[in-house]
């Protein structure tokens, strides 16, 4: 990070977090939670290069405020949907809190990568690796053509690889 970019998020903390964490509480109804993503708002803003000048600075946070906000909606559904499952697990089968944590991060992470893909291509995708359809059956039931359905499955491991290898 360059000095110029932690002192331009410097001057947007000072300028911007209290209305962050009004906006956020908000949509969150929760003090905590508001302080939280703003927080990780600001935070992500330092790790990243900031587009020089910012002409709508608070249209910039609200953006990235309400994806950080997405995100932990759907960690809360996540969880809500795991702890259900597990609900209807024996006592004696139930795993420990740890593990029970690391796949809910797993799961987040997951979903997360899927987030990142268009509608078509996450559908075809999951098509095949989680219902295990071949590429002709995902082509007739999405009305594509088995070439369709090819780039998309290479856009999908392609997008995939990225995220978890970075490159």
């Amino acid at each position: 990070m360059t000095p110029a970019n932690r002192h331009a998020v410097g001057d947007l903390y000072l300028q911007h977090h209290s209305w962050v964490v009004t906006m956020l509480r908000r949509q969150l109804g929760n003090r905590e939670q508001a302080l939280d993503i703003a927080q990780d708002t600001f935070v992500r803003l330092l790790r990243s290069e900031l587009p020089a000048p910012l002409h709508e600075p608070r249209a910039y946070l609200r953006t990235i405020a309400s994806r950080l906000c997405l995100q932990h909606f759907r960690r809360q559904a996540l969880e809500r949907a795991y702890l259900e499952s597990l609900a209807a697990v024996e006592p004696h089968h139930q795993p420990c809190e740890e593990t029970r944590l690391l796949v809910l991060e797993a799961l987040d992470a997951i979903g997360r990568v899927l987030d990142g893909l268009g509608s078509r291509v996450r559908e075809v995708f999951l098509l095949s690796q989680l219902d295990g359809l071949t590429y002709a059956q995902i082509a007739e039931r999405q009305g594509l053509t088995v070439n369709v359905v090819q780039k998309a499955m290479l856009k999908a491991y392609r997008h995939c690889y990225a995220e978890v290898y970075g490159e």
